[in-house]
């Protein structure tokens, strides 16, 4: 008999199959050897009293043996000689792009202007030893792209637009833990996607598709027409390919094909590119703040509810917090307990921060973006911090991050060194005259962030902080160190498609997918875009 039930257990039970199968055997008034497997098919955790319980729903399997697989596994068919389909960017949306073509029958030219997993590491340990950073191959830039060295979260609410747990039955066949399958919050590492990632590499090579790294994407091939689109409008141009460099010898060759671009969100030149050729985009609403970094423990202790924290069988806490300042949001954003703070600049004179974990999420940090949402109109009222000169009107946005980067640069004495206040200090509008320890590897400099930040940012920020204080006794500590600075938190251009066709709305051929597109916001969601340019695509070549 195969039996489904929802359990509230503690701890210490969830932790031990033992006392799992004793508790259930129990309940169910059977013998516990008859019970021949239990497996878990959600889990999450209630910490919202003193006493913490993991919410549980199991299948038992009583005197039946449970069936082999956890999960059903995709089917990649042999693509040799079908037709090509041009996927720029081995991000997460280009990489599932990549992986549903091959399942419809499609051959993927996957094209990476980074390096591979194994390559790219090299390059990010050069950012802590040399102060620089190889605007081709960085925390952003890369197969995998940003969520490869920056966390592997795969929690959305993205779940109208796709299948989520198909996107994780996929990292599963890949090599991850098939506990994603009922985490809450699903996580797999930044120390193991590296590794998930490549598998999926070897996949689209062992069908027949192509991988290229150091390979850049410099211009469209594009041809006059007219192509029927989405809501009855006509495109005159279409888009038959791309154009691109090898960064290693300089060559130039030209990939043919219709063109998911999956860019992420950090491809400056590509919205330069597009804006310059006049293809439709628009400025975007993005977030912008700093990355504020407690000791662990101290989080576990506030959202435990304990002096003793998260004890033996809990993992680190997390948190989530939102408000409204002044008629803008005021939140948390890509939490990373027991992780670290990272360098995410794509380039010279930059300094951008981000956030990571390992697997384990065993370090003695826990750290978050602390944003505010930032809107078109709010950086329209700002023309002392934006280089409005010579701007298009779409990359007003990006204009806006690139000065505040520059910026926070400056104030690091132009290395990747970052400007940093302890958080108290920052709501009390004082210099910190010393600074915590942080697990931010460049190192920090002690500087006054709640007088250079834009007033509307830092003045937000600091009435947020103190809502979050009363909420979260605690929170608001001299413990806590605040980074500068966190604006990579979405795209600040959005590449316009048609609802129906996810084709550009006036350039046929061009599929523009994922978070550089405007369309995505971290791993899942980007990956479940990735899989539905891939399908628009299919539906769109003529049958043969």
């Amino acid at each position: 008999m195969i039996k489904e039930l929802q359990l509230r257990v503690l701890p210490e039970q969830a932790a031990s199959d033992t006392a799992l199968r004793a508790l259930l055997a129990k309940e169910q008034g059977i013998d516990p050897a008859a019970l021949r497997d239990i497996r878990v098919l959600k889990r999450s955790i209630d910490a919202r009293h003193r006493t913490i319980f993991v919410n549980l729903t199991v299948r038992l399997y009583i005197n039946e043996e449970p069936a082999d697989d956890v999960f059903l596994p995709v089917d990649y068919p042999s693509v040799e000689g079908c037709r090509e389909v041009i996927v720029v960017g081995a991000g997460p949306g280009g990489l599932f792009a990549a992986l549903r073509l091959i399942e419809l029958g499609l051959r993927p030219i996957v094209v990476e202007r980074g390096k591979d997993v194994h390559e790219r590491k090299k390059d990010l340990a050069l950012i802590k030893s040399t102060q620089e950073v190889d605007d081709e191959s960085n925390y952003c830039f890369g197969e995998g792209g940003a969520g490869a060295y920056s966390d592997g979260k795969l929690y959305t609410r993205s779940k109208k637009r796709g299948s989520v747990e198909k996107i994780l039955r996929v990292f599963c066949q890949h090599g991850a833990s098939t506990a994603i399958l009922a985490d809450a919050h699903p996580h797999i590492g930044t120390d193991r996607l590296p590794g998930v990632i490549e598998q999926m590499r070897h996949t689209i090579l062992r069908c027949g598709g192509e991988v290229h790294f150091q390979t850049k994407m410099t211009q469209l091939l594009l041809s006059k027409g007219t192509t029927a689109q989405g809501g009855g409008s006509a495109a005159t141009r279409c888009c038959e390919g791309i154009v691109a460099v090898d960064l290693r010898n300089g060559s130039e060759r030209e990939f043919r094909g219709p063109v998911i671009l999956a860019t992420g969100h950090s491809a400056r030149d590509v919205y330069r590119y597009l804006a310059a050729e006049q293809i439709d985009l628009e400025a975007k609403g993005i977030a912008v703040g700093v990355r504020l970094e407690h000791p662990s423990h101290v989080i576990d202790q506030i959202q435990y509810h304990t002096p003793a924290g998260r004890g033996r069988y809990l993992p680190a806490a997390e948190y989530s917090f939102v408000t409204q300042v002044d008629g803008r949001g005021v939140y948390s954003f890509c939490m990373c307990p027991g992780g670290f703070v990272i360098p995410a600049a794509t380039g010279p004179e930059q300094i951008v921060v981000n956030g990571m974990s390992p697997a384990s999420r065993g370090t003695q940090w826990s750290n978050s973006g602390m944003v505010v949402e930032v809107r078109p109109e709010d950086v329209d009222q700002m023309a002392d911090c934006v280089p409005a000169k010579d701007v298009p009107s779409p990359l007003r946005m990006m204009a806006f991050q690139e000065a505040l980067e520059r910026q926070t640069w400056l104030q690091g004495n132009r290395r990747q060194t970052a400007p940093a206040q302890r958080m108290a200090d920052f709501v009390n509008g004082r210099l910190s005259y010393d600074l915590p320890r942080s697990s931010y590897a460049p190192g920090l400099i002690s500087s006054p962030l709640h007088f250079w930040l834009p007033p509307f940012i830092a003045g937000r920020l600091q009435q947020g902080f103190r809502h979050f204080g009363r909420a979260s006794h605690g929170f608001l500590t001299n413990q806590a160190v605040m980074i500068g600075t966190e604006t990579r938190t979405s795209s600040p251009v959005r590449i316009l498609r048609a609802a129906d066709t996810l084709q550009h709305i006036t350039l046929g051929g061009l599929y523009p997918c994922g978070e550089g597109a405007g369309y995505a916001g971290g791993i899942v969601s980007a990956a479940i875009d990735g899989e539905r340019c891939a399908e628009k695509v299919a539906e769109a070549m003529p049958q043969r």
